[in-house]
């Protein structure tokens, strides 16, 4: 159409979306830790002055755009009972929730948001949108930390409920989609499929249920995914981390590796070292990221192990579960570091 057009991007913004905008002529200019500060750049600095502002989430008619998808929906499948919608600025859950509930009231429209930018459960506590406190997520695309405010007013009207997941929910997602469906979803759009797995918060409510999920998002980069398909191996214990202790004579590490191979397990990496190990100097520490079949594998493996070793079994500090600096929200101050209480000789 030959009309020229500037996206905002904030720093985390996947290196395939920049490039795919880039290769479609687009300006890309990239601004800001996250979404609402790339926002405040297009809506004040004056190089921009003079064009039309179009926000990807809030524009009315990008609202009622997204209702598209839910007229598509029900058009397709009439007799769902779910619908359940990823949520960032709540645009695409506003329209959609809007057009499947003017349709089929009965159907039930969940929103559903990662907790590390949990903004619209932030909004409807506080009753219009606010700043939602932001760390680094999985679903960058969902890191949004303040509502659109005409979304918000659509989808709290229309929208049943709002649920949150975690990284390890989306993670898992991915895998799933990757190896079951053959689909490289971002987890942004993974989100909502994460909800409705096994230890996702609307698991067991639709079961026996027709559900729809929309799979909103391709958008990864390559090393990204490389990074989510092992944290979706460890969350479904097919990547166990061990640390045993092993004598230090000849023959100690290889007695470890054969029972390991015995039991059909294969080391992605191992590492020993001796100088932190207090109990006994004719030991040392073998620390090892193992690959198994899953659960039931791995604690077989674990089992055969705790028969000749001392072992530490997935180690933990918490610093697995928490950033230590969000670097999203410059203002915040450092977490303090953390050490498992595993075993005083099990420090991972």
């Amino acid at each position: 159409m030959g009309i020229p057009v500037t996206v905002l991007m904030p720093t985390l913004a996947p290196l395939a979306k920049v490039s795919r905008c880039r290769a479609f002529g687009a300006n890309v200019v990239i601004h800001g830790a996250n979404i609402g500060e790339a926002k405040l750049l297009a809506e004040t600095d004056p190089e921009f002055a003079g064009l039309q502002y179009i926000n990807g989430y809030d524009d009315p008619e990008i609202v009622a755009g997204a209702g598209t998808m839910g007229l598509e929906i029900l058009e397709q499948l009439p007799e769902a009972d779910f619908v359940v919608i990823p949520c960032g600025g709540a645009g695409l859950l506003a329209g959609s929730a809007l057009a499947i509930k003017t349709l089929k009231p009965t159907c039930r429209v969940i929103g559903v948001e990662p907790k590390r930018c949990a903004s619209f459960l932030a909004a409807l506590e506080a009753g219009e949108p606010v700043a939602a406190p932001t760390t680094p997520t999985l679903a960058d695309g969902l890191a949004v930390p303040t509502v659109g405010g005409n979304a918000f007013l659509v989808a709290r009207e229309y929208a049943d409920d709002i649920e949150q997941v975690g990284e390890h929910e989306i993670a898992l997602a991915m895998l799933r989609l990757i190896e079951s469906e053959k689909l490289v979803v971002e987890g942004g759009g993974a989100a909502g499929l994460a909800a409705i797995l096994p230890g996702g918060p609307l698991h067991q409510e639709v079961q026996g249920k027709r559900v729809v999920v929309p799979l909103c998002g391709g958008n990864i980069d390559t090393t990204t995914l490389g990074r989510v398909i092992d944290r979706g191996l460890a969350a479904d214990e097919r990547l166990v981390r061990f640390v045993a202790q092993v004598s230090d004579q000849p023959g100690g590490i290889a007695g470890l590796t054969k029972l390991l191979a015995d039991e059909g397990g294969s080391i992605k990496d191992i590492y020993h070292e001796r100088a932190w190990l207090q109990t006994s100097i004719s030991n040392v520490q073998a620390k090892v990221i193992l690959e198994t079949t899953g659960k039931e594998h791995a604690e077989r493996i674990k089992a055969k192990l705790e028969e000749k070793y001392a072992i530490c079994w997935q180690p933990t500090t918490a610093l697995d579960n928490e950033d230590p600096i969000d670097v999203y929200s410059h203002e915040s101050e450092p977490a303090q570091p953390k050490v498992s209480a595993c075993h005083e000789w099990c420090e991972w």
